[in-house]
């Protein structure tokens, strides 16, 4: 048994919003790299911990000794919440407030982001069919577009998603942060731009974006991977 956080890792923006969180809170952690690139969560020791095959995961131990397993970027950032103190509220209002705009995150701004860039990434394989990608990028850039909006009217007035900096601001951030050349890089959004800004400045954010990378990110840079998405067309045809 380990007395440090097992955070399982790679850097994409679900995974980074626990090393965020991690840097902000102060907590002991050990980085364990689960490299996405190369297939890695699919071992079984992994499946074990995240059942649904995805990073990030963490292990802990509560004082007995018994192992504490969390998938779900989300369910992770609420535990390290409440075992930190930090960066999220202690009154039901408050958190329940955090809690929603988490959540918004999870099931909203993350999801349509990531399939925006699944089907721009499509879009830049030479001689792929038009018919697999334009009118999928219309739509996610739509709604992604729409939810940026979301935020923008919320921060307006505010230097943080719920007033006071939480794992909301740390949720949406790093999707942000990566994706927000979709949007035009936030001309359209200044209250998102000067946001994004302010927590970028942040050490501990700084931090938590450089604590592990691989060796080689090909196939997984803003470029894409080209072979991935055209193996999922292949499998599609057939």
């Amino acid at each position: 048994m380990s007395g440090r956080l097992q955070v399982h890792y790679f850097p994409t923006p679900n995974g980074r919003k626990i090393s965020i969180a991690l840097e902000e809170m102060g907590l002991d952690y050990e980085i364990v790299p689960v490299n996405i690139l190369k297939g890695e969560q699919q071992r079984p020791q992994f499946l074990e911990i995240s059942p649904n095959n995805r990073i990030p995961a963490l292990v802990d131990w509560t004082a007995d000794g018994r192992r504490i397993r969390i998938f779900e970027s989300g369910a992770i950032l609420q535990y390290l919440g409440r075992k930190s103190g930090l960066l999220y509220p202690a009154d039901e209002v408050g958190r329940c407030w955090v809690d929603s705009w988490l959540f918004w995150q999870m099931a909203g701004l993350g999801p349509m982001a990531g399939q925006l860039s699944w089907f721009i990434r499509v879009s830049n394989i030479p001689g792929r069919d038009e018919r697999d990608y334009a009118y999928s990028i219309h739509r996610y850039r739509r709604e992604v577009r729409r939810l940026y909006g979301v935020l923008e009217r919320q921060l307006a007035g505010r230097e943080f998603v719920c007033d006071e900096y939480s794992i909301a601001d740390i949720s949406s951030w790093t999707w942000v942060d990566q994706y927000r050349g979709q949007v035009g890089e936030l001309a359209d959004f200044p209250g998102v731009m000067a946001w994004h800004a302010r927590i970028a400045a942040r050490p501990a954010v700084k931090r938590g974006l450089t604590v592990w990378m691989p060796e080689s990110d090909e196939g997984w840079s803003s470029a894409g991977n080209a072979a991935q998405i055209a193996e999922a067309g292949q499998h599609k045809q057939n």
